[in-house]
């Protein structure tokens, strides 16, 4: 049997530490351990913030890594908003570009790809800085290969909507941090136990946000309706690219406030379609809502024309099938 995503590791990473002025000559390390003091900011503090990216094996052979520049942007955006050290950008792509090229051999071909965990944590061993921040840290890139997402076959969603919770604290939303996905977990386990849902969409005060783990895309017809990018919320790299993309097809993408209300509605009409975008899957069909202890089918209820043609649009750019238009991909 296939391992569960993201369970298998290269045996080596980079890493880089900084001791309060400067940055440590970067070093390839076993990666099955981490020393670090018990009292460190992160294990008390939540100090870290990760990101997820992706390189793939193109039939020449060459390995492209798809929207590193991006996905570091966010990273330095996130340290910056968790206070922690600044990280030197330059090298932590330069640390990327290393593990892949370490294990070009091991990048699966497609549907398969290599997976990438940039992590940067607190290390500092300081109990009493509850309220201050860490001033040193670690920085490190873990690289996994991971099969195809629907190896065991696509399927559509079933996603509660939760109107009373959040994902987590609105002036965390634009943080890839440990914390947020800790905050929205025992709302999907208890969605998950009580009304079989696969996810939880929040949707605070009848505001439709984004799962605990993806953005929410709703489409109707030749609209896509997301989220207004705001600080409550995290900007997600593959929504950016397949909003993207739906504008190159000609469809319209309205990025603005969507209730509950309105969602259920459209919904309920026949051509409908409702996706999570992530980098994982890239695009996940959703096929039921769940409101109010009743189900609603999005549309047919089953996997969606729309959603699959934006998903493999997006495939075909990363699997080297079709042309990068818009300077996505990094070849190593």
């Amino acid at each position: 049997m296939a391992s569960a995503f993201g369970t298998v590791f290269m045996p080596e990473m980079a890493i880089t530490w900084f001791d309060g002025k400067n940055w440590s000559q970067v070093e390839m390390v076993q990666s099955d351990r981490l020393t670090l003091h018990p009292g460190a900011h992160v294990l008390h503090y939540s100090s870290t913030c990760f990101e997820g990216l992706k390189a793939f094996r193109h039939e020449d052979g060459s390995i492209n890594i798809f929207r590193m520049d991006k996905n570091l942007a966010r990273l330095a955006q996130s340290s910056r908003l968790l206070a922690l050290p600044e990280l030197d950008l330059a090298t932590a792509a330069a640390m990327i570009k290393q593990t892949v090229a370490r294990f070009a051999d091991e990048v699966p071909a497609p549907p398969g790809s290599l997976y990438i965990r940039p992590t940067h944590i607190g290390t500092e061993a300081a109990v009493g800085k509850a309220a201050a921040p860490s001033t040193t840290s670690c920085f490190y890139v873990l690289v996994s290969p991971v099969g195809d997402y629907f190896a065991g076959g696509d399927q559509a969603l079933r996603l509660l909507l939760e109107e009373n919770g959040m994902r987590c604290a609105p002036h965390m939303g634009m943080i890839k941090s440990g914390g947020n996905y800790a905050s929205a977990l025992q709302p999907i386990l208890k969605a998950k136990q009580e009304v079989k849902a696969d996810q939880v969409l929040f949707c605070p005060n009848g505001d439709v946000q984004e799962t605990g783990a993806a953005n929410f895309l709703l489409i109707d017809g030749n609209e896509i309706i997301t989220k207004a990018l705001d600080t409550s919320f995290l900007h997600g790299v593959t929504r950016d690219s397949i909003l993207t993309l739906a504008k190159d097809l000609g469809m319209t993408v309205s990025e603005r406030e969507l209730t509950v209300t309105e969602l259920l509605e459209r919904a309920a009409k026949p051509g409908c379609e409702a996706a999570l975008s992530g980098t994982a899957a890239v695009l996940t069909p959703v096929g039921t809502l769940i409101h109010n202890g009743k189900d609603y089918p999005v549309g047919n209820g089953g996997i969606g024309k729309t959603v699959l043609k934006l998903r493999s649009a997006l495939n075909a750019i990363q699997w080297g099938k079709a042309e990068d238009k818009h300077g996505w991909l990094e070849r190593i």
